[in-house]
């Protein structure tokens, strides 16, 4: 089972303010929106980072889904883990584990050369997880949620290279991690001395939250150059920072030298 990272989804109040303070910290420009979001009641911003993509959703209506969830959590936060597979194949066995552990699909929609699968986040616990599929299985350039290849001129422009853990957290962190694992068909091993899942390009690492607001997708890891770039223009921007690490809608950023892994 080869399961590639290739975006992570935050949800704001208002995408403005969030994509101001993303372009500012991070020094990329939106790569992409998604006109069809609209469809869900939300309007969308994409950055590439690297071959992956951070994207802010924000509601335009009422009752939709990311508004429910702002409610609950009290503000902007993490909500999507979204994944690649190379075969059609896969995607129907991360379902099919997902039927067997009681995880609905809470979307889906087959475009022929592409299929999206959405898993429902109160299932899983943390946070949605999409599982996608196209015919042209390049983990590192096509990408439809981010237009194809049309992102592609914009891959340059940032200073990230690429996103290279997620962090979901709750009440039990190893039985979510157990739980993941068996929708995902990936062993849970450690990481830092937390439980995780490693993908084939990217660690989900589990960790302890005690309240609804300190649960869910609660971190992602950045893979940068110059870290201390990205740290120093978050703080100018007003951004809660540390020495590693900066919180921007709702969750923590850890930035990262580019040493090898």
């Amino acid at each position: 089972m080869a399961i590639h990272l290739r975006q992570v989804c935050l949800v704001a109040e208002t995408l403005e303010s969030c994509q101001g303070n993303i372009e500012a910290a991070f020094q990329t420009p939106v790569c992409h929106r998604d006109p069809d979001v609209a469809n869900f009641g939300l309007e969308n911003a994409l950055f590439a980072f690297g071959s992956q993509f951070l994207e802010v959703v924000a509601p335009v209506r009422d009752g939709t889904a990311a508004g429910r969830f702002l409610e609950r959590k009290g503000g902007d936060g993490g909500y999507m883990v979204i994944c690649q597979v190379p075969t059609l194949a896969e995607q129907a066995d991360v379902r099919r584990r997902a039927e067997a552990n009681q995880v609905r699909v809470a979307f889906e929609s087959d475009h022929g050369s592409w299929n999206i699968m959405q898993l429902h986040p109160r299932d899983m616990g943390a946070a949605f997880l999409e599982v996608d599929w196209d015919e042209q299985a390049d983990m590192q350039g096509n990408w439809q949620p981010a237009g194809g290849l049309t992102w592609t001129d914009k891959a340059g422009a940032g200073i990230v290279s690429a996103i290279t853990g997620v962090e979901l957290s709750g009440r039990d962190p190893q039985r979510l991690a157990e739980h993941w694992s068996q929708v995902t068909g990936l062993p849970v091993s450690s990481h830092n001395g937390h439980p995780a899942i490693h993908l084939a390009n990217a660690v989900l690492r589990f960790s302890y939250g005690e309240t609804f607001s300190d649960q869910g997708l609660t971190g992602v890891d950045v893979k940068a150059p110059e870290p201390t770039g990205i740290l120093r223009r978050a703080a100018e921007t007003g951004l809660p920072a540390g020495p590693d690490e900066f919180r921007l809608c709702g969750v923590q950023f850890n930035c990262l030298g580019a040493a090898p892994d």
